[in-house]
């Protein structure tokens, strides 16, 4: 009975994200992960994770997690050849000339994650409906749609138009999320076949399977997957954009060879997801080193 209760409890506290931050991620941590959160202390990664967005809060955060603004910084660190080609940023999916765009590309909000449409065949696209979704994605924040993620709360929310990207005899790209601990790549989570059988596995830097994943969720890629030709040059540009910080996942793409710049994420599935075997979430929580707190202040210093 007293399970049941703290569960009703957890479920109805998740969703009151008016709450104060050092409150609100406790219930929230504990109704996914089923663990009580110590956020004096954490050990686990994703309890690390809660405790960022309580407490690290330097400006540039709201920048880097601006799909937009981002590419300021991408270009700067690394240079715009490794960015995706952007074909128009809106305030009001009203004001989108369809007229004005290729056949194929990819319309996304820069303020919120899972919120982009691809269009293959521009023939056959529903513009009202996709105007529609559009303007419904620009009222939404992405620090109350989700568990208060900080680095979006303030972003200026925009629709960008980018180029659709597609590698030789793929269906889908290849995701490769590096995970940069104090500016340093430690490991690469890697999705596959996203648009029908979702696979998902953690491989090291020379690309041989770790054995751990994300999420019991995904079935686990192969070990036989191909390397990147282009993996050494994918983990420099990971490690030069993670530059002074604590954490941060790099999100890369590899087309036919080419380096493109995906995005960059601090709350990697918003703190909801353990690695598994369970043991892991300690291993890779250690990699995760805190930044000292001045008298509990968050911190918003970017050194």
């Amino acid at each position: 009975m007293q399970k049941s209760i703290r569960r009703f409890i957890t479920r109805t506290a998740r969703k009151m994200r008016f709450l104060p931050s050092k409150i609100y991620v406790k219930y929230h941590y504990e109704y996914f992960t089923g663990k009580k959160l110590n956020l004096e202390n954490p050990q686990e990664f994703n309890e690390k994770i809660e405790w960022y967005k309580v407490f690290y809060r330097p400006k540039i955060l709201t920048q880097l997690a601006d799909k937009y603004e981002v590419r300021s910084y991408v270009e700067e660190k690394i240079g715009s050849q490794y960015l995706n080609k952007l074909y128009g940023v809106y305030d009001n999916a009203n004001t989108i000339d369809f007229d004005m765009l290729p056949n194929q590309f990819i319309i996304k909000a820069n303020h919120a994650n899972n919120q982009n449409h691809i269009v293959k065949d521009k023939k056959t696209l529903n513009q009202n409906s996709v105007k529609k979704l559009c303007n419904k994605w620009l009222t939404k924040n992405q620090y109350y749609r989700k568990g208060q993620e900080w680095a979006y709360k303030n972003i200026k929310p925009k629709i960008i138009i980018e180029k659709f990207l597609k590698e030789n005899n793929r269906n889908t790209l290849i995701d490769y999320k590096f995970y940069c601990f104090d500016g340093q790549p430690k490991f690469i989570d890697v999705h596959i076949d996203r648009d029908c059988e979702h696979k998902q596995g953690c491989f090291d830097l020379e690309f041989n399977l770790l054995p751990f994943g994300k999420s019991k969720n995904y079935k686990c890629v192969s070990s036989d997957i191909e390397k990147p030709s282009n993996l050494s040059e994918m983990i420099e540009l990971a490690g030069k954009l993670a530059d002074k910080l604590p954490f941060v996942r790099v999100d890369l793409y590899s087309i036919n060879g080419k380096s493109i710049f995906g995005e960059m994420t601090f709350y990697p599935a918003d703190a909801r997801k353990d690695f598994y075997p369970d043991a892991y979430n300690k291993i890779i929580g250690d990699y995760f080193k805190l930044p000292k707190l001045n008298n509990g202040q968050p911190i918003t210093e970017y050194n």
